[in-house]
């Protein structure tokens, strides 16, 4: 077992989160929903200006530059869309037009636009399922480089959407968004976090990993894979869970636990103990009791509550230090 890393926690009082941190939470939340929601409404806005060049709903078929929009409005997803022959595509269109703008009248137009919005609202929220898991490891990400810059610690980071690692911009302002892997020295020796890794060992999903490997050779694939499977290359690895309502923190720890015993015990069997920790959102009582005595047995090294800035300070600070 390791020894506990907590000098921001006195009790498993201090793990519950406030009724402030859940409505900061929640308005968190919305703002991202009405940042993800904004290209959606100018696209609409652009087919409404589009469409009203129409006199007629059949003359839609007619405004070549508005037959992706007017598809959406038909239902048919993007996906669906690269599986369609041009034949099929008119005629989900005219199905469109026929059963639904038609019937609408001199209204058409705003017929037309509710529904593209109905569709892509649909895709939103679906999009959004996870939006709290996405936010926690930005707010997490963040916390990392800053604690390495406080340490005067240059860094490299992996874009989600390129793959490629980059050297620390000289102004990184919301990389966050980006990020999807940080790779730091410590005492000369190489540090790698990665987020959201399948770990053979485990067999499973594990939200944050740290390795004692040079970033540059995970991209590498055959290399990648043999660090993976290599129990000695692992030094902590962690269960981030950012939902903020109360009503399913249970549900989380649930989840959480589960993977965390799944960790440990598949790391017992190749005789390694890498350090283990949980960050949560929404900890309620029971549940801080319980994450309190994993701690105080060793089975967790460090844990933090989410919506703390100094809890989650001090564990990134951990992080970077081991």
């Amino acid at each position: 077992m390791n020894k506990p890393n907590i000098p921001h926690l006195k009790s498993s009082k201090d793990l519950e989160t406030t009724y402030e941190a859940v409505r900061a939470g929640f308005v968190a939340l919305a703002l991202e929903k009405n940042r993800q929601a904004t290209p959606y409404i100018e696209e609409a806005r652009a087919l409404k200006v589009a469409a009203s060049t129409a006199k007629t709903p059949g003359n839609l078929l007619n405004i070549t530059d508005i037959q992706s929009a007017l598809l959406t409005a038909a239902g048919v997803s993007d996906k669906a869309n690269n599986h369609l022959l041009p034949g099929d595509k008119k005629a989900a269109i005219k199905g469109l037009i026929e059963n639904f703008l038609e019937p609408a009248g001199k209204k058409f137009v705003e017929e037309l636009v509710f529904r593209f919005l109905l569709i892509r609202g649909d895709s939103l929220g679906g999009s959004m399922r996870n939006i709290g898991g996405v936010l926690a490891q930005r707010k997490l990400t963040r916390s990392i480089i800053s604690a390495l810059r406080v340490a005067g610690k240059s860094y490299e980071w992996l874009h989600s959407e390129t793959n490629v690692w980059a050297q620390m911009p000289e102004n990184d302002a919301e990389i966050e968004i980006f990020v999807k892997g940080i790779g730091w020295e410590k005492d000369n020796q190489s540090r790698t976090a990665l987020f959201n890794l399948i770990v053979p060992i485990v067999g499973n999903n594990v939200d944050l990993c740290l390795f004692n490997r040079e970033q540059k050779v995970f991209s590498n694939k055959k290399i990648a894979k043999d660090i993976l499977n290599s129990p000695a290359s692992y030094i902590a690895l962690g269960e981030l869970k950012g939902g903020i309502d109360p009503a399913g923190a249970d549900e989380h720890w649930k989840t959480a636990r589960t993977a965390l015993n799944r960790i440990q015990e598949s790391f017992k069997k190749v005789s390694h103990t890498p350090h283990l920790f949980f960050i949560g959102a929404a900890i309620e009582s029971k549940m801080a009791t319980e994450i309190w005595n994993l701690l105080k047995k060793g089975i967790l090294t460090n844990a933090a509550n989410l919506t703390d800035d100094n809890q989650i300070a001090s564990l990134s600070r951990w992080l970077c230090n081991l």
